[in-house]
């Protein structure tokens, strides 16, 4: 059976145990979504649907595996004879799907129910870790590294400002080889 979704403004066709990459939906990694944007189902000898415009009550079950991000586009501009060049870069976030199944009815499988079950959930946080994203501290230094600091740069030598010459009003005679 397959299925035509669409999230994040793009259409895929997918299949169970497709692993597909869409833009950023707000999940956690090992968590299961269900998405009910389903615009086609067919396949395994039945009818095809096409849904005008999304089939009713149908589901596709996902497990997040991931969230990343895409490679690097880089974006030029460039006005010719002007001397204006601009450029940028953009990485897209991502999440990595795992179709987990593909429901008509949009129930959600006995296997799945068992699979979101079987996964352990975080422990909660001790009553020290107020916030666990928290910047954690820096460990401690070895005992030698604390032993021996570093060594500083000599300081840069100050320069005698040059004495400043006096200005005379009276000009210099000439010589006498000059005049003659």
């Amino acid at each position: 059976m397959f299925a035509v979704i669409r999230t994040g403004g793009k259409q895929y066709r997918v299949g169970p145990e497709d692993v597909i990459l869409v833009e950023r939906l707000t999940a956690e990694p090992g968590a299961f979504i269900a998405i009910s944007d389903i615009l086609m189902l067919g396949g395994d000898g039945t009818e095809t649907v096409v849904g005008a415009p999304t089939v009713a009550n149908a589901a596709v079950f996902a497990e997040v595996l991931d969230q990343t991000r895409g490679d690097k586009i880089l974006m030029l501009k460039k006005r010719r004879r002007k001397n204006y060049r601009r450029r940028g870069g953009h990485r897209q976030h991502l999440t990595v799907l795992r179709i987990a199944g593909i429901s008509p009815d949009g129930t959600r499988p006995a296997d799945l129910e068992a699979k979101a079950k079987a996964k352990p959930k975080a422990a909660p946080a001790a009553e020290g870790d107020a916030d666990p994203k928290a910047k954690r501290a820096k460990p401690a230094k070895s005992a030698k590294a604390a032993a021996a600091p570093k060594a500083k740069k000599p300081a840069a030598k100050a320069k005698a400002p040059a004495p400043k010459r006096a200005k005379s009003s009276a000009k210099a005679p000439k010589s006498a080889k000059a005049k003659e």
